[in-house]
């Protein structure tokens, strides 16, 4: 393999390594130990869950997830159904949601389970334009 080539190649992998790695930790803190300020409002137009539910299922088709915003009960679970032509995942974003990791799916589902309260960000780190967030009361 000539030298320009495996510049290419080494050039390659880094930039997908940067978009993978796009939304993994930061310095400020996403997660809103306190209920009573854990906001839910995502600046979207996107459909919203407002009332904490025990068990909330967020479709993952049309290369959106819907609703882009859930609210939680502490100890809830939310599952994500795929369902698109493109392959999608669930990736979170910051320090607090680092536990937000799923496999690559387009079809089928999974599940996490949020045990502390704060608002979790997550998007899909194929397509990074795909957000959304969790609030966990």
């Amino acid at each position: 393999m000539s030298t320009a080539t495996s510049a290419r190649v080494l050039v390659t992998m880094l930039a997908a390594a940067g978009v993978l790695l796009a939304g993994c930790g930061s310095g400020d803190s996403e997660k809103t130990p306190n209920p009573a300020t854990a906001s839910t409002a995502s600046g979207s137009s996107a459909p919203t869950t407002d009332a904490p539910q025990s068990a909330v299922t967020v479709r993952v088709d049309n290369m959106a997830f819907s609703p882009s915003s859930v609210t939680i009960t502490v100890g809830g679970t939310v599952t994500w159904k795929f369902s698109d032509s493109a392959p999608h995942a669930v990736q979170g974003i910051g320090d607090a949601a680092m536990g937000l990791n799923s496999p690559i799916f387009r079809d089928g589902e999974w599940s996490h389970t949020f045990t502390t309260p704060g608002t979790y960000r997550y998007l899909c780190p194929l397509h990074p334009d795909m957000r959304g967030t969790v609030t966990v009361q």
